[in-house]
């Protein structure tokens, strides 16, 4: 007969004792870090400067709006660029411009200048007293961010170099008498080497500050602004532009990861704040933002997205909120981006929302 073998049954284990030794030690760790006296002063920094952003910095009451504008970018899109240009001045009635001088729009040729696009903009600025801060140098707002003419790629760095100061040289003497200006931005994000088909060489401090000078001994009537190198530059160097700019964007599509995705920018407005508080204790000198985010940033060109597509970084809602999150920054200067996407939203689109928000906001703050 075969031996009969009763089982004992095992006592149930307690729900403590049935956790694995790795969440034990990780709970115990856990609690031995929130206990801890760095951990308890990082919370109270981060709960007191969540109640000073929301109590102690409140938004700028008189914003100072600005609107970039590119000849080549509503090229682009398709749009007629001077009805787009006269449709901002005398519909929307923008007051101060940020307007750019390519250099392969005006030098096509050796030595042969052609500023006939942007004397058409500054004389119709100056019509209706607009002021307009002009981008020059190199590097200028608009992809491929580096605008070389095709004949001074051929060059050697240092005969590039040459050429280039000679541009820069003759767009300074052409403009500076002019009414409508008010102010350079030298070498747009300078020191950005991750963004634009632009290469590491194109960073050379020792020509920035040699183009800087030259400017400041051509025009010493009218201020040098220089932008950082994206949303979070700081000034090290010992260049000192007469203010500071920053770029301030939002929700944009990601390819710095294996796996692409529209993002939000964490960035708090406390942090631009603290940021431009230290440029101003560090470097005495005011800041303002050259760049806010009021038009999409897409998988692919704007110019190739459907209106579904563009609406997952920009709409008129996400419009809103980057113009209130920008005045809560508290610097008064704001130059705005995407007024040739608004215009070819509402001509291509038959879409005048993007349009109308920023109109309705310029009439709250016509300044």
């Amino acid at each position: 007969m075969a031996k009969t073998v009763t089982s004992k049954a095992k006592p149930k284990k307690s729900a403590t004792e049935i956790k694995p030794v790795w969440w034990k030690r990780l709970r115990h760790r856990s609690w031995r870090i929130v206990k801890s006296k760095p951990f308890i002063i990082v919370a109270a920094v981060l709960v007191v400067l969540i109640l000073i952003n929301s109590f102690a910095w409140q938004p700028i009451k008189n914003p100072q709006y600005g609107v970039s504008f590119s000849v080549k970018y509503a090229e682009e899109l398709g749009s007629d660029w001077k009805a787009n240009f006269i449709a901002l001045l005398d519909d929307m009635h923008v007051k101060r411009f940020r307007l750019m001088s390519y250099w392969d729009r005006i030098e096509k040729s050796p030595g042969k200048y052609d500023f006939s696009e942007l004397d058409w903009q500054m004389d119709q600025a100056a019509k209706r007293d607009v002021k307009i801060s002009l981008a020059i140098g190199l590097r200028q707002p608009r992809w491929p961010e580096c605008h070389r003419p095709d004949w001074a790629k051929k060059l050697a760095k240092p005969e590039q170099n040459q050429e280039l100061s000679k541009f820069i040289e003759a767009t300074v003497k052409h403009v500076k008498n002019h009414p409508a200006l008010a102010s350079y931005q030298l070498e747009n994000e300078a020191l950005n080497g991750w963004f634009g088909e632009c290469t590491s060489v194109d960073i050379e401090r020792d020509r920035l500050a040699q183009e800087f000078s030259m400017v400041k001994d051509l025009d010493p009537s009218h201020p040098i602004y220089m932008s950082l190198s994206d949303q979070h530059g700081f000034p090290a160097g010992s260049l000192v532009p007469d203010k500071y700019g920053f770029s301030v964007y939002r929700v944009v599509y990601s390819t710095q990861l294996p796996i692409h995705f529209y993002m939000t920018y964490p960035t708090p407005t406390t942090y631009h704040r603290l940021r431009a508080w230290l440029i101003n204790r560090i470097k005495h000198r005011q800041v303002f933002i050259h760049e806010l985010q009021l038009e999409p940033w897409g998988a692919k060109a704007t110019k190739d997205l459907s209106i579904e597509e563009q609406n997952k970084s920009m709409n008129t809602e996400q419009m809103k909120f980057n113009l209130d999150f920008a005045k809560r920054i508290g610097q008064p200067e704001i130059y705005v981006w995407g007024s040739e996407w608004w215009y070819w939203r509402m001509n291509h689109f038959n879409d005048s929302g993007p349009w109308d928000t920023f109109k309705q906001e310029l009439q709250r703050y016509p300044g």
